[in-house]
């Protein structure tokens, strides 16, 4: 689709000049955030995603000129997945997956499979798949796979996928979605089928939820972010065939739910994934009013300018973003069920530095990570990320706040100084210590405001602290809650998303290092404890009646082997907002 040239009156001032103008240049420029004062033509080009014919994600994503980056318009993997009841040794595709444990690849004196599906399929094969498997030393360990052209089968090729010794989690069948999509892409293969070699006598509910993470992890593992990239391969994979979890409406129900979920988090993965040049604050909330668009019949939108936020006290926030030439956005989306009672009013606060310099303390050195800082709004795309999915799922009698304070962390003449004094919205003084420990600063105004709007419980995420990455390293977010019954919600859900997490102390000791001579505290305190005294530093803008987490995934938001985003914090998300539906 040709690109759309849209012409917007705003007060960005940013990217898209450069430095040389001054005042006295053909562009005019009046005291920041001021009123609209610069026309800028922003490049629009829809990118959607697609499955099975159902659209899943109509985004267009504006995009300012700095360095001339254009994200390409490619389509994304259009996936048909179903479920089917069908002899597996008659299915007809290009390749059948069996997900197989260790004890599944036990083999008798013989050399023969025990397992019944397997001596079932190796009998069609003329025993050729337990002699390939022995030669290729092939035991169903986690991350191996065997991939074998034989005739004999309706299908062009087997696949064994390990799962280890066990499977009976979400993240085990997930990842083994997410290996079935690697054997297909190196097969080249358009249609797989995919079957458990054991499925014992698994309740209906386990079976839902295992069908439902091999369909999620077999379309994110097959989608691939290349849109910055100038020449790239297009997945041929076209659909997916479950077999052996039987049929019904329960089961499709369950595999749109996690087409929709998928959905969600591969638009969260593309937020973090763009860079700062491309993902202004300003994009992030024309990104969220979009989604509020697409489902105006749940999601409302409101952008709060930074005049709006100055009236509403938000000195903490409005501190972080005044160095920035690219004017803060703050995003409140709300969602509504189409009917019936509310029973629930939960928030959802997401960090969203679209960049972070670290300001006048500015990262620099070995570790310091400013290249990768466009995800330090990896809180904020899993927020809106949920919101694109609850949008679409609906679930009753629940109201939805996502929330989240979009800006950047620079420096200028205008930013915030170290020593400098900052009043958040709740009247509470934060002296400056450490500029670059600014995304509890725009989190402090954003719980305030989550407060205000009525939510009765809280969870903010953000990439907050490398304290969390060095404690609990690149695969697990660290939660900190002082409520024990808010903290069971979201571990269940979390379970069940397969995200994981750890509970981390709220040491009320540690408050001591945060407290200021002359305002009511600092925003960072020593080295040691760094992500409990970030979480300290966030409960002082918390109601006390409100049960409140916040998550700190500064590590789970990237892969740095795939050097990508993950989409975190979104299946959880979901999943805990599902829980308080009626």
């Amino acid at each position: 689709m040709a690109a759309t040239v849209v012409s917007l009156a705003t007060s960005l001032t940013a990217a898209v000049v450069p430095s040389s103008f001054s005042s006295s240049s053909s562009f005019v420029f009046t005291k920041l955030w001021s009123k609209p004062c610069l026309r800028i033509a922003f490049s629009v080009s829809p990118f959607s995603y697609s499955r099975g014919g159902g659209k899943l994600m109509a985004h267009s994503l504006a995009r300012a000129t700095l360095g001339l980056t254009q994200p390409a318009n490619i389509d994304a993997p259009k996936i048909a997945i179903s479920a089917k009841e069908i002899d597996v040794a008659e299915w007809k595709g290009d390749i059948l997956a069996v997900g197989v444990t260790e004890k599944d690849m036990t083999k008798d004196d013989s050399k023969r499979f025990e397992n019944s599906l397997l001596k079932k399929l190796d009998a069609k094969l003329g025993g050729h798949l337990s002699e390939a498997s022995s030669e290729e030393d092939f035991t169903g360990k986690p991350g191996q796979s065997l991939v074998l052209r034989l005739p004999g089968l309706g299908s062009k090729r087997i696949g064994l996928i390990g799962l280890g010794q066990s499977a009976t989690n979400t993240y085990a069948f997930r990842n083994f979605g997410e290996a079935i999509a690697a054997a297909a892409k190196t097969a080249q293969a358009c249609n797989v089928g995919i079957v458990l070699a054991s499925t014992g006598s698994t309740a209906n509910e386990s079976k839902l939820n295992t069908a439902s993470a091999i369909a999620s992890g077999t379309v994110l593992g097959t989608y691939e972010d290349t849109r910055y990239k100038s020449d790239s391969k297009k997945p041929v994979l076209k659909s997916v065939d479950i077999l052996g979890f039987g049929t019904g409406p329960e089961l499709e129900k369950k595999l749109k739910y996690a087409e929709d979920v998928s959905s969600a988090i591969i638009f969260g993965k593309e937020l973090v994934n763009s860079p700062a040049n491309v993902l202004t604050p300003a994009v992030l909330a024309e990104e969220a009013t979009k989604i509020a668009s697409t489902h105006s019949d749940v999601l409302s939108a409101t952008i709060l300018n930074a005049e709006q936020c100055k009236e509403l006290k938000m000195g903490s926030y409005l501190g972080v973003a005044a160095a920035s030439a690219n004017p803060p956005h703050f995003i409140h989306l709300c969602y509504k069920p189409p009917s019936g009672p509310i029973k629930a009013k939960l928030a959802l606060v997401g960090k969203g530095l679209t960049f972070d310099s670290g300001g006048y303390n500015i990262k620099t050195g070995p570790g310091c990570f400013i290249e990768l800082m466009k995800f330090d709004m990896g809180g904020s795309a899993a927020v809106l990320g949920a919101a694109k999915a609850i949008g679409q799922v609906k679930p009753p009698g629940v109201e939805v706040h996502f929330i989240v304070a979009a800006c950047e962390n620079m420096i200028s003449g205008t930013g915030m100084r170290p020593g400098d004094i900052l009043t958040a919205s709740n009247g509470k003084t934060i002296e400056v210590n450490n500029t670059d420990a600014e995304g509890r600063l725009t989190l402090a105004d954003a719980l305030v405001y989550a407060c205000n709007q009525g939510a009765e419980k809280i969870i903010d995420l953000a990439t907050l602290t490398g304290a969390c990455v060095v404690a609990l390293g690149p695969s697990i977010a660290g939660v900190f809650t002082p409520s024990d019954e808010l903290a069971n919600e979201v571990f269940a859900a979390a379970e069940a998303s397969g995200e994981k997490l750890w509970r981390m102390p709220m040491e009320e000791s540690y408050w001591e290092s945060m407290k200021s001579g002359v305002a009511d505290m600092v925003n960072t305190g020593g080295r040691q404890g760094g992500a409990i005294t970030a979480a300290l530093f966030l409960k002082q803008f918390v109601d006390e009646k409100v049960q409140w987490m916040h998550i700190d995934m500064a590590g789970p938001v990237w892969n740095e082997k795939k050097r990508a985003a993950t989409g975190f914090g979104i299946q959880t998300l979901v999943e805990w907002v599902q829980q308080h539906s009626s």
